[in-house]
């Protein structure tokens, strides 16, 4: 694509332009957005490149799509009474939302707790939302599984164990969706495949990582192994479902074909669709059906699976000197150069780039309730790590199931930041088979 060769200044310009832009927009009567927005000289650049747009240009065009949005048919002036119990917050909710027309979805919540005196003037709301996405990964449900990272929910392939399974799912996607609609912070953290499903972007491998460490490391053993000689490798896979084995075909006839040098790339990608897309796909397809209703594809397209998190979780408040006191090195010290200018660095970022490194080496932007000396990994409790590595003409490269983050010894500050801010790029936008 063009954009591609779109050069870092040019890039600070745009930008510069587009938040013009987009104040100007701001700035007018809100009846006058939608045709403010028909005409916006910028509209292709969102469309087209949305990944030389920063986060908070994007942020804010969205704001403006959803005013548009709510202000059609009046659905901003009405209101729809939520009523629930604490206690039973889930099934109240459920019970309530499920009904509701698509349209009746964009009127204002209005929430009361049950026995409980109180005007709704916007706090309950938000209590309702941070409660009630606690709730939905109550493993009682068994509609979500917590990953192999510790941080990290992915819908469960065994969720059809409960009979209403597959509308609790769609309700699911409304609550994501009207709270997106509302500007509103979810307590969720969901995979990074998972965000990559909501917004219709193509799996990689290493998407399996925060999700299941032993299973991303057999696939990476096969990308950068010479099987040629492993000849009991063929395209299909045994499952254990509530100790019932079976086998389990990639492709027709998969468990009598090989495995080959030459088809190993096409294996690897079958597996990673079996294990992140296949096994969920109705569960995903009624939550997109459930979060539609409220955002349109076209909406929510212009960010990456790392921006959507921020978008539905909120932007992290990260204390880069907590982290510093939670860390360990191998073949470093914290008196090392490279180490001091490390920390220099981060203490340089504002909250948006600490978020996107925090999701670069942890695989979430989740901060700790009780900081960083309750940071998890893949066997529990594990501090962030910085190793060493050995080749200065790499980059920093992540491990988010250990919190690890392998480092070459650069010989410039500048170079370290140049490297840094590559490798957490290329950690947003994926990586290939090639």
């Amino acid at each position: 694509k063009y954009s591609n060769f779109i050069c870092e200044q040019c890039k600070v310009v745009i930008n510069m332009m587009i938040r013009q832009n987009l104040k100007l927009k701001r700035q007018n009567n809100q009846k006058k957005i939608n045709k403010i927005l028909q005409k916006d000289p910028f509209e292709i650049v969102f469309k087209q490149a949305p990944h030389i747009i920063d986060f908070e240009n994007k942020k804010n065009y969205f704001k403006l799509e959803i005013i548009n949005l709510r202000n059609q048919n009046n659905a901003h002036i009405k209101r729809k009474k939520i009523k629930v119990k604490r206690s039973q917050i889930f099934e109240d909710s459920f019970q309530q939302i499920h009904n509701l027309k698509s349209e009746e979805l964009k009127h204002k919540f209005v929430i009361e707790f049950e026995g409980e005196e109180g005007i709704d003037a916007g706090g309950l709301l938000r209590e309702w939302f941070t409660l009630l996405s606690k709730a939905i990964f109550n493993p009682d449900y068994l509609l979500f599984k917590l990953s192999s990272n510790g941080n990290t929910y992915q819908p469960n392939q065994n969720s059809y164990i409960n009979d209403n399974h597959l509308e609790y799912f769609k309700f699911v996607g409304r609550i994501v969706g009207k709270a997106l609609f509302e500007g509103q912070m979810l307590d969720a953290y969901f995979t990074r495949s998972f965000y990559k499903h909501i917004l219709g972007q193509p799996l990689t491998y290493h998407d399996i990582e925060d999700q299941d460490q032993e299973f991303y490391k057999n696939l990476k053993w096969v990308i950068e192994t010479d099987i040629s000689q492993f000849t009991d490798l063929t395209f299909s896979f045994e499952e254990n479902e509530f100790d019932n084995y079976q086998v389990i075909e990639l492709i027709q006839n998969g468990r009598n074909i090989s495995v080959t040098e030459e088809n190993k790339h096409e294996y690897v990608k079958l597996m990673c669709y079996t294990k992140m897309a296949r096994n969920i796909k109705i569960q995903i397809e009624k939550f997109l059906e459930g979060f539609h209703e409220l955002i349109p594809h076209e909406y929510i397209k212009i960010f990456d699976s790392h921006e959507l998190e921020l978008m539905i979780s909120g932007l992290p408040e990260i204390d880069i000197q907590d982290l510093k006191e939670n860390s360990e090195y191998q073949n470093y010290t914290p008196n090392s150069k490279i180490i001091k200018w490390f920390w220099e660095i981060l203490e340089s970022f504002d909250q948006t780039e600490r978020a996107s490194f925090l999701q670069f080496v942890t695989g979430t932007s989740k901060v700790p309730l009780e900081g960083f000396k309750q940071l998890r990994g893949y066997s529990g409790l594990q501090k962030f790590q910085i190793h060493k590595s050995y080749d200065i003409r790499k980059l920093p490269v992540a491990h988010t199931c250990f919190n690890q983050l392998d480092i070459p010894e650069y010989p410039l500050k500048e170079i370290l930041k140049k490297k840094l801010l590559l490798a957490i790029l290329e950690g947003k936008e994926g990586f290939g088979f090639a």
